[in-house]
């Protein structure tokens, strides 16, 4: 790897393959083409990915909040869906809801059932772990709250997107809801920036220390972005490095919008959070026509 003025120097970037990868190398190797792009829903390979994982989501954890309260406005059940470790999933048990925690990766799900396990029975009884991908929702239950969170949207893929909007809507019950948030980009921000830099360090508690320089890349015409992390690992007087690259989807609001027109479900709220002078978080509350 490439240093500069003690920096780790991120590849030039290169055409975004149509699903996510990982490498210890420079070379990033494409997983199975069936794999849902975003980092959101990349479960850890291996332990040491957590800390990484963590530490991008853990900023953004006033959304758990949001959801809390949808909830508590809806009822149970709750149907969770890309949802990882359980960073939504387990608080929502905590508070007495009925969850259906749905994702690819079973390694997660497992680490999603230990945690909710060492916070007793009163919540793990209340978590049913539903390894499933996003693109084949298995039949369950009803709900009266389904929740993407951490973008999730933006890994699935346009095309499918109606379809896929148009099951979870079938899923819901009588006034039931579907909540997500997904990040709106300035258009005049994506040609002006298309390429973005910044580094941060990843909280770890045992003695290791890790440092990220991450890149994102952006093709506005595709409608894809790439994000490259570049990760220093040292203990003691060991380091070394890894490359984390992950593919998402643009996401445009009209094209949004009119999806979920077609698979039958309407907005009745949505909030907007200033990320920065070019990216927004917005968060959609929305009901089927019926």
């Amino acid at each position: 790897m490439l240093i500069q003025n003690g920096t780790p120097v991120l590849p030039a970037p290169a055409p975004a393959p149509a699903s996510a990868s990982r490498t210890a190398t420079a070379t990033a190797i494409p997983l199975r083409s069936d794999r849902l792009p975003g980092l959101e829903c990349l479960a850890p390979l291996t332990d040491e990915d957590v800390w990484l994982q963590d530490a991008l989501l853990g900023p953004f954890s006033d959304d758990i909040l949001e959801y809390l309260a949808l909830a508590r406005a809806t009822g149970g059940p709750v149907l969770d869906l890309g949802a990882g470790a359980g960073r939504i999933a387990v608080p929502l048990a905590r508070h007495g809801f009925t969850v259906d925690a749905v994702d690819r990766d079973r390694r997660s799900l497992h680490r999603l059932l230990d945690r909710s396990r060492r916070l007793g029975p009163e919540v793990c009884d209340r978590i049913t772990a539903i390894p499933a991908d996003l693109l084949r929702l298995p039949p369950h239950r009803s709900c009266q709250l389904a929740l993407m969170a951490g973008s999730m949207i933006a890994a699935v893929p346009p095309r499918s997107r109606p379809r896929v909007l148009r099951e979870i809507a079938g899923h819901l019950g009588p006034r039931g809801v579907l909540a997500f948030d997904y990040t709106a980009h300035d258009p005049t921000g994506l040609a002006e920036r298309p390429h973005r830099v910044w580094s941060f360090e990843v909280p770890r508690f045992d003695g290791i220390t890790e440092r990220a320089v991450a890149r994102q890349d952006f093709d506005a015409v595709a409608m894809r972005e790439r994000i490259s992390y570049v990760i220093e690992r040292s203990e003691s007087r060991n380091g070394r490095a890894v490359l984390v690259t992950t593919d998402k989807w643009i996401v445009n609001s009209s094209d949004l919008h009119r999806d979920l027109r077609v698979a039958g479900l309407r907005v009745v709220d949505e909030r907007q959070y200033q990320i920065d002078e070019w990216t927004r978080s917005v968060l959609l509350t929305c009901r089927t026509d019926t």
